[in-house]
């Protein structure tokens, strides 16, 4: 008993002294200008560190209110100005992230817990360069977003761009070179987003007014858009948001109206994806953007002789779907022909709703799969498809039938273009949503004369697989992929990460949040998401396909937009996928992170497609 007490003293002791020199260094810190600091009461230390932020943060925010230049970027409430407000909150959405790292000391633990925190002053300037970088990493993703025709992401990282380019210090003086040219951001950023929308255009393709279905060419400067989202007025309220895909729309106005004109709005915002980064989030409810009239246009439905002609136009785009460049076509008229035939009953069971007719058709697995695919929403024809045939290995690939899917009680319609696969008993044994046109450009267009032709197909469709497992919710096709011990990482930037052999290729040691998961985990978590969400939508909206110097290994760098009854993101997938076995493909690695870290691969220079991003390292 004498010696525990003993120890039990030594350890008072051993703390006393501990406190008494954070005591000493806090004193020290207190009097070096060098540093802001914040104290902080609490009956817990979290509740005492908590305090200690917020009276760090008020200091901070009357060092900057006469720095920072909110002049504008005030925010109107109830009809008055408030910059020491706006002042208050721009700083207080760094506590999403930065900030939330400042050192801390406790100096007392009764008779309640005191606690200080501190920052150098010199890192708080560091803080609002690195958001600065964040805002450029955005616009460079627009930039390059537009010139694939994906509209929908250049409008949306360019106003996510503006929203945090208001937040920093002196947001009228950033800038950012584009084609050689120094453009100030705060000017540029408002007249690009406007010069794309004035280069959106959509025409009325076809109307069957007694049921108001309504087909639309949806044109980004002259050219076919690759996606866009939008809302339109039915004649009674606004739509739920709508997806154009590779210029092809459809939508449901109110039957037997007398339409001469239909209202639409394009989405630039994306308040529900941003939410998944709080930090932006926070800096978006903060200002109020700026007007855009360009996003609302109204559609003149012309007379019969204007709507052949763009019906014309919009059955070219439909037809061009399913041009697969640089494989191999089906030649044999015979093939051709039964292929085709089995198709259109296909089409004509979907438009009928008599699915079981076909069941013959296909194997019990692709019958399935179709089923489910019928089903994954009220799934409406676009269009009179172009149907092409590619042999690949012992298959053989069609192209592709575009269908529009709506959801009963949700707020998301999806434009996806079917792919079926046929197996050497021409029964089709597997259904997938197709890659977008650029998508499928860049797959296709890959390393002509290095690689074998199969392979490029081979690519395309797994990756048409693997996102349509998510939709159809095939959990069984998706552990069929992964290997056993595949290294798999899911979530956001957390922890430093622990070399392993598995996982010092991928991973670098640096410092993210993430969750890495064992393939039982993985497939656990993904079966709860699938059980809670009446669906799924996967869209690759950027995909760089490498290949590992020798065998057949591809490093799939994708950037993904995620959608859910529940829920929605965007990030960047890497899968590491071994082709040596190109009937059965399998993903060695799987990492996904929400935005470019700058700690990632950053011998990069910032314009390069890698930096700050999970990758091998070692893919030509």
């Amino acid at each position: 008993m004498r010696r525990l007490l003993t120890i039990t003293l030594l350890l008072c002791a051993i703390y006393g002294m501990a406190q008494s020199v954070d005591i000493e260094k806090a004193e020290k810190i207190k009097a070096d200008d060098s540093y802001v600091t914040g104290e902080g009461m609490g009956a817990t230390l979290e509740e005492a560190g908590n305090n200690a932020i917020k009276n760090l943060l008020e200091k901070i925010s009357v060092g900057l209110r006469s720095t920072l230049d909110v002049q504008q970027t005030v925010v109107e409430r109830n009809g008055e100005s408030n910059v020491e407000s706006v002042v208050n909150e721009v700083v207080n959405s760094y506590t999403q992230g930065t900030l939330r790292n400042t050192d801390e000391l406790c100096l007392a633990t009764e008779p309640e817990f005191h606690v200080m925190r501190f920052i150098k002053r010199s890192e708080i300037s560091q803080i609002f360069s690195e958001r600065e970088d964040r805002v450029k990493d955005y616009v460079r993703g627009a930039v390059a977003a537009e010139k694939k025709g994906r509209i929908d992401n250049a409008l949306r990282y360019y106003y996510w761009a503006y929203n945090l380019l208001k937040s920093i210090q002196s947001p009228s003086t950033v800038k950012y070179e584009h084609n050689g040219v120094q453009c100030f951001l705060l000017n540029w950023i408002p007249e690009q987003m406007r010069d794309i929308l004035s280069k959106l255009k959509m025409e009325t393709a076809s109307i069957d007014k007694e049921s108001g279905e309504v087909e639309l060419l949806a044109t980004y400067d002259g050219k076919p858009v690759t996606s866009i989202d939008f809302t339109y007025f039915d004649g009674t309220q606004w739509s739920n948001p709508t997806a154009a895909k590779d210029g092809m729309a459809q939508i449901e106005m109110r039957p037997n109206s007398d339409i001469s004109m239909i209202q639409i709005r394009y989405e630039y915002a994306y308040k529900k994806q941003a939410r998944q980064d709080s930090e932006l989030e926070m800096v978006m409810n903060i200002f109020n953007g700026f007007p855009l009239p360009q996003a609302n246009q109204n559609i003149k439905v012309g007379s019969k002789g204007d709507l052949k002609k763009v019906n014309k136009q919009f059955e070219a785009v439909v037809q061009q779907e399913s041009v697969a460049n640089n494989t191999a076509a089906v030649e044999e008229a015979d093939s051709k022909t039964a292929y085709l035939e089995c198709i259109n009953k296909v089409v004509d069971a979907i438009k009928t709703k008599k699915y079981s007719d076909v069941r013959e058709l296909f194997t019990p697995e692709g019958y399935q799969m179709f089923d489910k695919l019928v089903h994954y929403g009220n799934a409406t024809l676009i269009g009179n498809p172009n149907i092409s045939f590619y042999n690949v290995l012992d298959r053989v690939v069609c192209r592709s039938i575009p269908m529009k899917f709506t959801f009963r009680n949700n707020n998301r319609s999806f434009v996806e273009d079917l792919t079926l696969t046929f197996d050497d008993e021409k029964k089709i044994e597997s259904l997938a949503f197709g890659l977008d046109q650029a998508a499928k450009t860049d797959i296709f267009n890959k390393a002509v004369g290095k690689w074998d032709d199969n392979v490029r197909m081979v690519i395309a469709t797994f990756l048409e697989n693997y996102k349509t497992a998510f939709a159809l919710k095939r959990l069984d096709y998706i552990e069929s992929i992964f290997d056993d011990n595949a290294v798999i990482i899911t979530g956001s930037y957390v922890k430093q990460a622990k070399k392993t052999i598995e996982n010092d290729k991928y991973l670098e040691n640096k410092e993210v949040k993430y969750n890495k998961l064992d393939k039982a985990t993985y497939l656990s978590n993904l079966e709860k998401c699938f059980k809670s969400n009446q669906f799924i939508n996967v869209r690759f909206t950027d995909n760089d396909v490498s290949k590992l110097a020798g065998g057949q290994t591809f490093g799939i760098q994708i950037h993904q937009d995620y959608y859910s009854s529940s829920y929605s993101d965007t990030g960047y997938l890497f899968l590491m996928v071994d082709m040596n076995n190109p009937k059965q493909p399998i993903i060695k690695v799987r990492t996904w992170q929400p935005e470019r870290d700058p700690k990632v691969n950053s011998m990069f220079s910032r314009d390069s497609k890698d930096w700050g991003l999970y990758y091998g390292g070692n893919f030509q």
